[in-house]
């Protein structure tokens, strides 16, 4: 997508910086009324250093959704990855997202953007997260952990759940620190959406046995 790939690691924390500065601006101030003037004022970088990396916002815009699907995926990933069991998966992955939209609430306010500024980015964004998400319900059914069900509806509506979940206990409860951060998740809210999930995930007949599970 950029313009230029870093040849070294001055280039690389530059661009890494501009990059931050954007996710930042186009958060607080909306895509359309950030500009590149004010992203490269906040990264601290003059206009010419901006071109160096990026054609332009829109170019920049679409990156930073990538960067932060990335990042958030593999959030994800890491936590779910040492669990064996996918009840437990299922908690540690949630836990990592809401960690990671509390740390950076400007996930949900640049997607909710990219809607209307750049629909291939906003589609992008969910079935990347999505494809992950059907390979570990697929392993799962297979190894008899899970009931029988279509895994793509499944990831569909547990990345729903979670998205709105977090939207409604995160970005819209409290406020932000002086570091940007949402308060984190409520225990009992976060409880009661995975006896919610583990309940629907649960083979036919029997109920899922997790450590910490409320009955």
């Amino acid at each position: 997508m950029s313009t230029v790939t870093p040849r070294t690691q001055r280039g690389t924390r530059t661009r890494s910086k501009i990059l931050a500065a954007a996710e930042k601006v186009f958060a607080t101030l909306g895509y359309h009324d950030a500009s590149i003037v004010k992203i490269t004022e906040c990264a601290g970088v003059g206009l010419g250093t901006f071109y160096l990396y990026f054609a332009g916002k829109q170019e920049i815009f679409d990156e930073v959704v990538e960067d932060l699907n990335r990042r958030v995926r593999m959030a994800m990933a890491e936590a779910s990855a040492a669990e064996e069991n996918r009840f437990a998966a299922e908690r540690a992955g949630f836990k990592a997202f809401f960690h990671f939209t509390a740390q950076h609430p400007a996930l949900y306010r640049i997607i909710r953007q990219a809607e209307f500024v750049s629909p291939g980015a906003l589609r992008k964004h969910y079935s990347k997260i999505v494809e992950g998400y059907i390979q570990g319900l697929e392993t799962s059914q297979q190894a008899g952990q899970i009931r029988a069900m279509n895994p793509e509806v499944a990831a569909w509506a547990l990345m729903g759940i979670g998205e709105l979940v977090g939207m409604r206990w995160v970005l819209w409860e409290g406020t932000e620190d002086s570091s940007g951060h949402r308060p984190e998740m409520p225990e009992d809210v976060f409880e009661e959406m995975m006896n919610f999930i583990d309940r629907a995930l649960a083979p036919t007949g029997s109920q899922p046995t997790v450590e910490g599970l409320a009955p």
